[in-house]
């Protein structure tokens, strides 16, 4: 029984064919690299304070009606109550001068009853200057981030498993839809209520085109290539819509204008549903041999070579066909002993990273004082992580690349807390450092993840996986925030997880050199360290014979 890599390798691995969908899918991913970060411009908040107009005040009194306040050892008008306007009326008619004949300290203050007057310095608006998200409703400005992560991994949860239901393509170009309406739709919010609805529906669409476009990518693409994809292609891609981020922010500096310059690009993703094609592999598990060979011809045609005149005549079709009528669900993930480690050892290990990764990015984005140079740096420093997870899938088994980002990640966040004070550049050296490990693991951990489970459950598993890693960038700004009880706390946990998920990922199974697993039984061949705590009560599980590797 020949492997399915082997029955279409009449093809070759980088003719026409494959370069159309390799770079189509990469650009697929390329929002996702915007809607991630999008929420440093859309929720900053800038400079403000309570607003004093329209009425007659000395020019002294309207230089003195706002307190000032020493914050972090920097004194600033207070962002958040002024001097009883009538009050302060009052004395500058009589002619009083503040500092001098009043002492300010004495006048009695009051909230911003007026509103606010917002710094134009960095930003034309945000949603904060919008809704007045600020003093008494600040609590709205972490919420919306909240939200709208919440919304992302809801949609990573059901996105795999209707992608493994009605296909990679369909799943795909929905969820583009999605982010490209509803982005756009954000520019006509007429509250914060309806923008966080809005927001929310968006996240749902923002991991998902990523999944499905990661999973078609590694049943379409084999050999080197599809490890070139799954690695260093869809991180470049997010990396890349990650850096074009700043630079539009840059020049549109309105929220609105930057969220209808996010959607609008996303409109020439269209005519891409004619070019990309449906798996394969998964229109096999179903059973849909004849459209899986009239892709396959299509593709020959496309790089000029000749089909035989059956193409999966030997490829375990029969096989597949006998499964084509079940529907797996994320029950299956769980129902099996050996499976179920797995996953679960997955989902601590890829939720290790992504805590990490966010934490370690949004604390990276203080770099510098302008939004736009942090927020550039930080998608920058990830380019080398990529190129080095890529040319570790190529070269080194997954397991052990795993466990060493996760070490070479915990070692520097744990020698931080050495560093003197007056050593801060190795302080940020060591932190990006540790960022680096960190964003190399979760780039590993994609096509890892892809490449574990068999065609049926291929996209629930990474679904599923990628929604409890996203539970990490729902936690990591509450992480951040523990530094205010010791500076270095949040190291230490992001330390201490890594290296638990690096002795966990010990008990994961091999997958470097092997096929992709096509059925559930063949996934149960692949060797593994024994867990005790997990297979404890495992049964034997009926297998067939594994497929000749690559």
């Amino acid at each position: 029984m020949k492997d399915y890599a082997e029955t279409i390798g009449f093809l070759g691995q980088w003719g026409r064919f494959q370069q159309i969908v390799f770079f189509s899918l990469v650009a697929t991913i390329m929002p996702n690299g915007f809607g991630a970060f999008t929420l440093v411009f859309l929720t900053d908040t800038p400079s403000h304070h309570c607003l004093v107009s329209g009425i007659n005040l000395t020019e002294d009194w309207r230089k003195s009606v706002i307190p000032i306040r020493e914050v972090d050892g920097k004194r600033e008008l207070s962002r958040c109550s002024r001097y009883r306007l009538d009050v302060v009326r009052n004395l500058s008619a009589q002619g009083y001068i503040p500092g001098m004949d009043v002492n300010l300290t004495d006048l009695e203050e009051e909230g911003c009853v007026d509103g606010w007057s917002y710094s134009k310095d960095i930003y034309e608006s945000t949603i904060v200057s919008e809704f007045d998200l600020v003093c008494s409703n600040q609590w709205k400005q972490p919420l919306t981030s909240t939200v709208f992560f919440v919304g992302v991994l809801l949609g990573s949860f059901f996105s795999g498993q209707l992608s493994d239901r009605y296909g990679r393509k369909p799943i795909l170009f929905a969820a583009l839809a999605l982010q490209t309406v509803f982005t756009f739709a954000q520019v006509f919010s007429g509250s914060w209520i309806m923008f966080l609805i809005i927001l929310f529906i968006n996240g749902l669409g923002q991991m998902s085109n990523f999944v499905a476009a990661l999973v078609l990518g590694s049943e379409v693409l084999t050999g080197k290539v599809r490890v070139l994809y799954s690695s260093l292609g869809t991180c470049l891609g997010f990396a890349i819509g990650y850096m074009i981020l700043p630079l539009l922010a840059y020049f549109l500096r309105d929220w609105k204008s930057l969220s209808l310059a996010l959607s609008l690009p996303c409109v020439a993703y269209i005519p891409f549903w004619w070019l990309m094609p449906e798996s394969p592999r998964w229109l096999l598990s179903q059973g849909r041999v004849e459209e899986a060979e009239a892709i396959i011809r299509t593709a020959a045609k496309w790089n000029k070579v000749q089909a035989p005149r059956i193409i999966f005549e030997d490829c375990g079709t029969e096989k597949m066909q006998t499964h084509s009528k079940e529907h797996y669900n994320v029950f299956d993930l769980l129902r099996q002993s050996s499976i179920r480690a797995t996953t679960l050892i997955l989902c601590f290990v890829l939720f290790t990273m992504i805590v990490g990764y966010y934490s370690l990015s949004f604390n990276t984005a203080q770099l510098h004082e302008n939004p736009y140079i942090s927020c550039f740096i930080s998608a920058v420093v990830e380019i080398p992580a990529y190129i080095s997870s890529w040319l570790a899938l190529l070269y080194l088994p997954r397991r052990l690349s795993v466990i060493l980002t996760l070490v070479f990640g915990a070692v520097p966040l744990y020698l931080i807390q050495l560093v003197p004070d007056d050593l801060s550049n190795l302080s940020l050296a060591l932190e990006m450092l540790g960022k680096y490990s960190i964003t190399t693991g979760s780039s590993l951990m994609f096509a890892y993840t892809a490449e574990l489970y068999p065609t049926v459950l291929r996209n629930t598993a990474t679904g599923i996986s990628n929604t409890v890693s996203r539970i990490g960038s729902c936690i990591a700004p509450l992480l951040l925030s523990l530094g205010m009880y010791y500076k270095y706390l949040p190291h230490i946990i992001l330390g201490t997880l890594a290296v638990v998920a690096a002795f966990a990922a010990l008990f994961l199974p091999e997958s470097f050199k092997k096929p992709l697993p096509e059925t559930i039984e063949q996934m149960h061949r692949r060797e593994r360290m024994e867990c005790p705590c997990l297979t404890r009560s495992m049964t034997p599980v009926p297998v067939v014979p594994l497929d000749s590797p690559l």
